[in-house]
C-alpha cells in the first residue's frame, strides 16, 4: 500500500487542484484575489516530465478547471497549454537558494501568460461594444494574481518537487 501511495503520488496530489481553485481559502489572498493554484502543481510536473508532457496535463488541467468553473464561455486551456510547455523546458540545477527564486518568478510569468490570455478573452468578447473601461479591474486581478502566485511558489513547488522527484 505504501508502494502505491508513493509511486502515485502525483496523480493523488492532481486532486488536489481543483479542490483549492473551489476552495479559495481567504486567508491566502489579497483583495479577494487568489495564487493561481494550477501553476504551482505545474511547473514542478512540467519540470520533471518536460514539455510534451507539460502540454497533455496542462490541457487537461484546463478541461477540468474550465468544467468546473462558471465563466461563460471562457477557457483557461491555452494558457494552461503554453505555460506547461514552457515550464517543461527548464530543468533543476544544484543551486537550491536559486532555485526556489526561480520558481517564483517562473510560475508569476506563467500566471501573467494565463491570467493575460483569460482577460483577453473578455476583452475580445466586449470589443464590439467598446467597453474598454470594464478591461482595466481585469488588469488590477491579473496583477495581484501574478504577485500572489510568485509569492506563494518557492513554498508549494519545492516541496511538490521533492514528492515527485521521489516518486519518480
Amino acid at each position: 500500500m505504501d508502494k502505491f501511495f508513493k509511486k502515485n503520488l502525483s496523480v493523488i496530489s492532481f486532486i488536489f487542484i481543483p479542490i483549492l481553485f473551489l476552495w479559495h481559502p481567504n486567508w491566502l489572498g489579497i483583495m479577494r484575489i487568489q495564487p493561481y493554484w494550477p501553476l504551482f502543481w505545474l511547473l514542478p510536473w512540467s519540470m520533471i516530465y518536460g514539455p510534451i508532457n507539460g502540454l497533455i496535463v496542462g490541457l487537461f488541467l484546463g478541461i477540468i478547471l474550465d468544467s468546473i468553473s462558471i465563466g461563460g464561455g471562457f477557457t483557461q486551456i491555452p494558457g494552461l497549454i503554453l505555460s506547461g510547455i514552457w515550464f517543461g523546458r527548464f530543468t533543476k540545477d544544484n543551486n537550491t537558494l536559486v532555485a526556489h527564486f526561480r520558481y517564483g518568478l517562473l510560475c508569476a510569468i506563467g500566471s501573467f501568460l494565463c491570467g493575460s490570455l483569460y482577460s483577453l478573452q473578455f476583452f475580445i468578447q466586449d470589443s464590439p461594444d467598446n467597453k474598454l473601461l470594464l478591461f482595466f479591474p481585469s488588469v488590477k486581478n491579473v496583477l495581484a494574481q501574478v504577485f500572489l502566485t510568485g509569492l506563494f511558489a518557492p513554498l508549494f513547488c519545492s516541496q511538490l518537487f521533492g514528492l515527485f522527484k521521489r516518486s519518480k
